[in-house]
C-alpha cells in the first residue's frame, strides 16, 4: 500500500509537468522506477506505457476547445507512422531482452542520455536554428514511425525526442508542438499496449500499482492542461529545460548501477 501511494505520487508529478512540456511523463517516471523500484526492467517499461496512455487520452480530452490545436493533417499523419512504430519499437525490446544480461538496460539508459543531451542542447539553441516545414505525407509518416519506435523501446513516451523533431520538421511553436506531441504518444503507446497484450508479453505486475499509476496519469493528464493553458511558450521552455537536465542525470546514475 505504501509504494503503491509513492508510485502514484510519482506518476502525479510526472504526467503533470509531462502534460504541460508534452513529453508524457514516461521520460520521468521510467528513470525513476528504475532507480526507486527493484522492479524489473519490462515491468517499469509497460507500467510506465500504461500511465501515459491514460494520461494523453485525459490531455486530448481536455484539449477540446482550447485555443491550440493538433495539426489535423500532420499530426494525423505522424500518429499513423508512430503506431506502427511503437508495434516495431515494442518488438525490438523483447528481441533485446531475449538476449539476456543487462543488455536492455544498458541499451535503453544510455539511448536516453545521448537522445535527452541531444534535445537540451537544442533547445537551448534553437532560436538560431533554422527550421523546416515538412508536408509530403510519406515524410511525415516516416518521422512519426521513428518517433514511435524509440517510445516503445524505451518505454517513456517519446516526448523530449517528439517536442525537438516538432520543434525542427515542422517549425511548431512549443505550445503546439507539446500538444501534437501527446497526440502521437496517444498512438504510439496505444499500439505498443495492444501489441503486448495481443503477443502476450505483459509482464508481472501488481495490479494495484497499476491502478494507483493510472490513476495519477489521469490526474496528471487534468493539471497539467489547466497550467499549461496559463503558461507561455517561453514558460514551457525553461520547464522543459530543467526536466531534460534533472532526467539526463538520473539516467546517468542507472546506467552506472547497470555496472555495479
Amino acid at each position: 500500500m505504501g509504494l503503491a501511494v509513492v508510485y502514484f505520487l510519482i506518476c502525479l508529478a510526472a504526467t503533470t509537468v509531462g502534460g504541460i512540456s508534452g513529453v508524457g511523463g514516461g521520460v520521468i517516471i521510467k528513470p525513476v522506477l528504475d532507480a526507486v523500484s527493484g522492479m524489473g526492467t519490462a515491468a517499469v517499461s509497460f507500467l510506465s506505457g500504461c500511465t501515459v496512455l491514460a494520461m494523453t487520452i485525459t490531455s486530448m480530452i481536455r484539449s477540446r476547445g482550447g485555443s491550440v490545436k493538433v495539426e489535423k493533417r500532420r499530426g494525423t499523419l505522424l500518429a499513423v507512422g508512430a503506431a506502427v512504430g511503437g508495434i516495431l519499437g515494442k518488438e525490438l525490446f523483447e528481441l533485446v531482452r531475449a538476449s539476456g544480461g543487462a543488455a536492455v538496460d544498458v541499451s535503453q539508459q544510455s539511448m536516453m542520455i545521448l537522445l535527452t543531451a541531444g534535445v537540451f542542447v537544442y533547445t537551448l539553441k534553437k532560436d538560431g536554428i533554422r527550421t523546416r516545414s515538412v508536408g509530403n505525407a510519406a515524410a511525415c509518416v516516416l518521422i512519426g514511425l521513428v518517433l514511435g519506435l524509440l517510445s516503445a523501446f524505451l518505454g517513456i513516451g517519446g516526448g523530449p525526442i517528439n517536442l525537438a523533431v516538432l520543434s525542427f520538421f515542422f517549425s511548431m511553436d512549443s505550445k503546439t508542438a507539446a500538444l501534437n506531441s501527446l497526440y502521437v504518444i496517444l498512438f504510439s503507446q496505444a499500439a505498443s499496449f495492444m501489441n503486448s497484450v495481443v503477443r502476450n508479453t505483459v509482464p508481472g505486475f501488481d495490479w494495484f500499482v497499476l491502478i494507483a499509476m493510472c490513476v495519477g496519469g489521469v490526474l496528471g493528464g487534468i493539471l497539467g492542461r489547466s497550467i499549461s493553458a496559463r503558461l507561455t511558450n517561453k514558460g514551457v521552455d525553461r520547464l522543459f529545460l530543467g526536466l531534460m537536465a534533472v532526467i539526463t542525470l538520473i539516467s546517468c546514475y542507472n546506467l552506472v548501477m547497470c555496472f555495479v
